[in-house]
């Protein structure tokens, strides 16, 4: 059974940087594309950005471009999101999320991620 488990959250100020991570267990993590994931209070779960299993593809969403960095440590089982210029905007709780890679990989579609971790809380004060 994989699981995933997020750490590195925590309290910042806005401009300031914070690293996620995500550990993975329970399959082949080199087979599993991955992603980061936010909801905040009140709001949809979004996507953020997310990476192919070799790591050889990264994607962002716009909100994120330019300030976040997705990577990923296959002899790890790690996954990790650098968080860079952070603003109040960017409070949520950041979920990791696996997706056992195939030919077709939406980065973005929540609904193709077949597990999730249990999250934790960013927090960007201004």
């Amino acid at each position: 059974q994989v699981q995933l488990v997020e750490s590195g959250g925590g309290l910042v100020q806005a401009g300031g940087s914070l690293k996620v991570s995500c550990v993975f267990s329970g399959s082949t993590f080199r087979n599993y594309d991955m992603g980061w994931f936010r909801q905040a209070p009140g709001k949809e779960r979004m996507a953020v950005a997310a990476i192919s299993y070799s790591g050889g593809s990264t994607y962002y969403k716009e909100s994120v471009e330019g300030r976040f960095t997705i990577s990923r440590d296959n002899a790890k089982n790690m996954v990790y999101l650098q968080m860079d210029s952070l603003k109040p905007e960017d409070t949520a709780i950041y979920y990791c999320a696996a997706h056992q890679s195939s030919t077709r990989y939406a980065p973005f579609s929540s609904e193709i991620y077949d597990y999730w971790g249990q999250g934790t809380q960013v927090t960007v004060s201004s």
